[in-house]
């Protein structure tokens, strides 16, 4: 007989490797638990269980109560500090003070059904500033002159563009959009260039934004309630996309219109350094996650921070980054309330706003 099967003595080194002794839970630790499907469980209640399921479940979970903490800020909750200026002393001007929210998007997501869930939040002035890439600027107002359609991923290229048809993803564009999109712009683009020509004073970014909100006047676009309510939009890359392809166009019949980009990165930066408290709300990456976290670093960090995105920083890009990244340049306050939530935007954000900004609708 072998020893391994006469020796009644446990290994040590093996016992010691399997039955190690646990330290103290934290008080802080949540069990995991599911949500309990056998009882009345209502859609907030649903949302609520997500925090202790794990994963990116319980990253969704924190991202609703970082959101939830943006939106209930108050000024009033904070004391008073020896250098407060006159104007916050007041305690019903305090109390009227809260954070301004930056909602930063890509182009995509405008194309996307996303769209209405962002017009929600402007309509009834949840955000304070916004941030996008050109196509989340276009894909708006080409929306308000024909469709977009849910088509497939896997639909042919080479066929598409036979048939002027364009695809995001498995979204699906008619060409015909964007030629009704140049129709509407150009006499646009004349009339800006007019008057600009006339008062001397050029364009910005915003500025242009702000003037298309107003000419659609459609309650269905995103930027006609960000015109009404008077919410800036900053779009670093304007030109970049059909925008742009129309404004090339058009200087070749009428020269000289210009886009001034200074002043909007001095109104945008001056937005978040003079913010009591300031917080991020990112979808995506690119230029629109990096010119509001920049704008951040102008007040040493935001104070609230909820990242939606699927990339990954094994790259080094700022689209992948993690909120720790952010702290290390000072875009995040050291100690300040942030997640990451790694997911498509157009499966959770509809759910974080639901939980959060939407609760006032369901209220009234």
């Amino acid at each position: 007989m072998s020893s391994t099967t006469s020796n009644p003595v446990i290994p040590s080194g093996a016992s010691a490797a399997i039955l190690k002794p646990s330290e103290p839970v934290p008080d802080s630790f949540l069990s995991v638990e599911g949500p309990d499907f056998d009882s009345p469980l209502s859609l907030q209640a649903f949302l609520q269980s997500f925090e202790r399921i794990g994963f990116q479940a319980t990253s969704l979970g924190r991202a609703i109560n970082v959101v939830n903490k943006m939106r209930n800020w108050r000024l009033s909750d904070d004391p008073i500090t020896e250098d407060e200026s006159d104007e916050y002393l007041d305690p019903a001007t305090r109390a009227n003070t809260r954070c301004k929210i930056f909602l930063g998007y890509t182009s995509n997501l405008i194309s996307s059904g996303l769209r209405e869930v962002i017009m929600h939040l402007v309509k009834h002035k949840h955000v304070s500033v916004l941030v996008t890439t050109a196509g989340g600027i276009e894909e708006d107002f080409i929306k308000c002159l024909g469709k977009t359609y849910v088509a497939d991923f896997d639909l042919d290229g080479a066929d598409l563009r036979k048939r002027g048809m364009n695809r995001i993803g498995n979204l699906i564009v008619p060409n015909d959009n964007y030629c009704k999109f140049e129709d509407w712009l150009s006499p646009i683009l004349d009339a800006m260039l007019a008057e600009q020509i006339e008062s001397g004073q050029v364009w910005t970014p915003s500025s242009f934004i702000r003037r298309l909100g107003k000419e659609i006047n459609n309650e269905e676009s995103v930027y006609y309630w960000a015109y009404k309510n008077d919410i800036p939009v900053f779009c670093p890359a304007l030109t970049d996309g059909s925008i742009g392809d129309i404004i090339y166009f058009h200087s070749f019949r009428s020269l000289g219109l210009v886009v001034d980009i200074v002043r909007d990165i001095r109104e945008l930066n001056e937005l978040s350094r003079t913010s009591k408290r300031a917080g991020m709300i990112v979808l995506g990456g690119g230029v629109c996650k990096h010119q509001i976290a920049n704008a951040m670093l102008i007040r040493n960090g935001a104070d609230y921070s909820v990242f939606i995105n699927t990339g990954q920083e094994f790259d080094g890009s700022d689209s992948g980054a993690r909120p720790d990244e952010a702290v290390s340049w000072g875009k995040i306050r050291a100690g300040a309330e942030a997640v990451k939530v790694f997911a498509d935007a157009t499966l959770v954000f509809p759910l974080l706003v639901a939980a959060t900004f939407a609760q006032d609708a369901q209220q009234k």
